[in-house]
């Protein structure tokens, strides 16, 4: 099981120490970009992917919630990112994935509470990762939306059916108390914000989603 932070929740004027204190117990960090547009919100852009990939050797995936990724692929792939995520609600074919892979990253495909496994299938064949929104994207600190549950159960029963290599990431109301049932429906990495930054104990809550320590 990996651990993703999600450093929307981290604090930003000491984000060189939060990173430097997941960075024990994890591998990969969660990257959240808003527009404004696609979300109703808007978060850090291209310059923060580049100091944090100054910063550190853990994997960066990049989650582009924003219209018309296909503009900024180039530059993220540029600022560091590893994996870069686009948004099934955003592309109208799989021509974003393939220009991720084409710039040697890591493709992935998101898709919101309201979209169907069905309108990603397409795709599953050529990417790393699938990520499910388990909240209606835009703002951290949301309850999780045990919908999101049977679409994590289909990804593991496709791919395991079509020997598919995406992992299964879950964001969204990921916490100590959600993360058991999301891990047994199937998923390989869990996207966690509040829960880790806004702890007391964010070692602590990594590990305790982590259940049996296996895995980075």
């Amino acid at each position: 099981m990996k651990i993703a932070p999600s450093i929307l929740s981290a604090d930003f004027a000491n984000l060189g120490k939060d990173i430097g204190m997941v960075e024990q117990h994890t591998d990969l960090l969660h990257i959240d970009v808003m527009d404004g547009h696609f979300v109703p919100n808007i978060s850090i852009g291209i310059p923060v992917v580049e100091s944090i990939r100054k910063f550190t050797e853990m994997r960066l995936d990049a989650h582009l919630m924003i219209e018309n990724p296909e503009k900024y692929i180039e530059a993220f792939a540029l600022a560091g990112a590893d994996t870069i995520i686009v948004h099934a609600e955003t592309i109208k074919d799989g021509k974003p994935l393939q220009d991720i892979k084409d710039h040697n990253k890591r493709a992935g495909v998101s898709i919101n509470p309201e979209t169907p496994v069905s309108e990603i299938e397409s795709y599953l064949g050529g990417v790393g990762q699938v990520l499910v929104m388990s909240v209606n994207p835009g703002f951290g600190g949301q309850s999780f939306m045990p919908e999101a549950l049977p679409k994590i159960e289909e990804l593991k029963k496709l791919r395991k059916e079509n020997d598919f290599q995406f992992e299964i990431a879950v964001d969204g109301g990921v916490n100590t108390e959600t993360s058991p049932k999301i891990v047994e429906a199937g998923a390989d990495i869990l996207i966690a914000g509040s829960a880790i930054f806004g702890s007391d104990d964010p070692l602590g809550a990594i590990i305790k989603m982590k259940g049996d320590g296996d895995g980075n």
